[in-house]
């Protein structure tokens, strides 16, 4: 997939109302491990975390919502498979469609007082349909033009500060 822009650095970008492919699943790279397959069902055993009412911001259309979304933590996710008592870090979060956004470590380990930054997967209390995200990155802490939600996540990775 090519891009005119770093889908890293916040941008503005069309929605699409679409899913950008039918696969529910999303590629975790970690420092030094092989490539994983991450889909929805990963996240059961972790614990849980709610963000009431929640606007979805969406670039160039009004906000909806509020919304109750439920789902595991960014931090809670990656400590369940990495050591983060590390140096600095960076995560990045690209979508199935090229928008991404990324996640300096200070922001997992010191949560904004809006709240956690969240894998959710529910929506209202029912599971997200693939069409709502499945599995998408919430940032309660960014209420601008949605430049830091990422829907239909397609890569999760971890960069390690020397």
């Amino acid at each position: 997939m090519s891009h005119s822009h770093d889908p890293l650095n916040p941008h503005s970008h069309e929605p699409h109302p679409e899913p950008p492919s039918a696969d529910s699943q999303f590629t975790l790279r970690l420092p030094g491990q092989p490539a994983e397959q991450i889909d929805a069902a990963s996240l059961a055993g972790l614990p849980r975390t709610q963000l009431r009412q929640q606007m979805i911001l969406s670039t160039g259309h009004p906000a909806t919502g509020p919304f109750d979304f439920a789902g595991v933590t960014l931090l809670d996710f990656l400590s369940s498979r990495l050591e983060l008592a590390t140096p600095a870090f960076t995560v990045e979060v690209v979508s199935g469609d090229g928008f991404g956004t990324r996640v300096q470590s200070e922001e997992l380990l010191t949560p904004d007082p809006a709240g956690p930054i969240l894998l959710a997967d529910s929506i209202d209390g029912a599971p997200m349909s693939r069409q709502q995200g499945l599995v998408r990155l919430l940032v309660p802490s960014e209420k601008d033009d949605a430049l830091r939600q990422v829907k239909w996540i397609g890569e999760i990775r971890v960069i390690h500060h020397d």
